[in-house]
């Protein structure tokens, strides 16, 4: 199943996100740049650790997600507060993969990734957006991630989700019964 950029519109949608993130984000980034600490990551680099972590924790069953988790994750990091707790949270992590693997995240195997994750005790902890970095790996990347994934129509057929909520199918939807 192949993931697009329309799906990652459609799981922004539901969350009551818009998808005009794209329009304004070179204006952004550069103004942003003066604001950021020295040792945070940029957009890009903070978006290609996002892609590297959702190729490991989603599906393999699922392509194209590259373009579908650069969509949903630029407009997320412009969202007033959220995008900047993302910024701070990936380069936490990222800087424990520079410690743990001597590389960044993006540049990490799949392999070194997954473990990457559970090193950090993603796998384990409660997501707490304002909790341990192991809390907040799991809140603003794992959850995260994974909320885009099943809130997109794609995502939502691989467990079963014909429609998931905010995606629009139709009265002929509601006529039948769940799939067998």
């Amino acid at each position: 199943m192949e993931l697009t950029r329309r799906d990652a519109t459609i799981a922004l949608a539901a969350l009551g996100s818009g998808g005009a993130a794209a329009v304004g984000l070179r204006a952004t980034r550069e103004a942003d740049e003066g604001e950021r600490g020295p040792d945070r990551l940029d957009d890009d680099a903070v978006v290609s650790a996002m892609v590297g972590l959702a190729e490991v924790l989603y599906p393999s069953a699922v392509s194209g997600v590259e373009p579908f988790v650069e969509t949903f994750v630029t407009d997320r990091l412009e969202r007033e507060g959220h995008g900047e707790a993302l910024r701070a949270t990936v380069t936490d992590l990222n800087e424990l993969a520079v410690a743990w693997h001597d590389t960044a995240i993006a540049e990490l195997s799949p392999s070194d990734r997954e473990e990457l994750l559970r090193e950090a005790g993603a796998d384990v902890a409660d997501e707490v957006p304002d909790g341990t970095t192991a809390e907040r790996v799991r809140y603003f990347v794992v959850n995260e991630l994974l909320m885009a994934l099943y809130t997109s129509p794609t995502g939502g057929e691989l467990v079963g989700i014909e429609n998931p909520q905010g995606h629009p199918g139709g009265t002929d939807t509601y006529q039948r019964g769940p799939p067998s």
